[in-house]
């Protein structure tokens, strides 16, 4: 059973930064992709960044040269670093694991229930 449990959201001012954190257990897929996606009210779901079983990293234009997403193996845990915060980024986050990943931004967004954390608020203010 996958179990995802994401941390770091919060309020921030336009131009802060923030650290969402997503600890990870539960599977041994190969070829998985991990990653984040975001949800607004009244807005449909968009992949923000994703990371694949090889390193690479991909990023939505829409956040593209200020979030960087990493990840330490060691510790199972995933992390998104928010910079220059925009009020457009506010948005539940929550971290997904696709097992089958063919195009990374679009496996995290269409991830499976059971396979996304309960998410984390983040509430940027101009």
């Amino acid at each position: 059973q996958v179990t995802l449990v994401e941390s770091g959201g919060g309020s921030v001012q336009a131009g802060g930064s923030l650290r969402l954190s997503c600890a990870a257990s539960g599977y041994t897929y190969r070829g998985n992709c991990m990653g984040w996606f975001r949800q607004a009210p009244g807005k449909e779901r968009e992949g923000v960044a994703g990371i694949d079983s090889g390193g690479r990293t991909s990023y939505a234009d829409s956040v593209k040269d200020r979030f960087t997403i990493s990840q330490d193996k060691a510790k199972n845990t995933l992390y998104l670093q928010m910079n220059s915060l925009k009020p457009e980024d506010t948005a539940m986050y929550y971290c997904a694991i696709a097992p089958v990943c063919v195009s990374v931004l679009a496996s995290i967004r269409t991830a499976k229930a059971g396979f996304w954390g309960q998410g984390t608020q983040v509430t940027v203010s101009s």
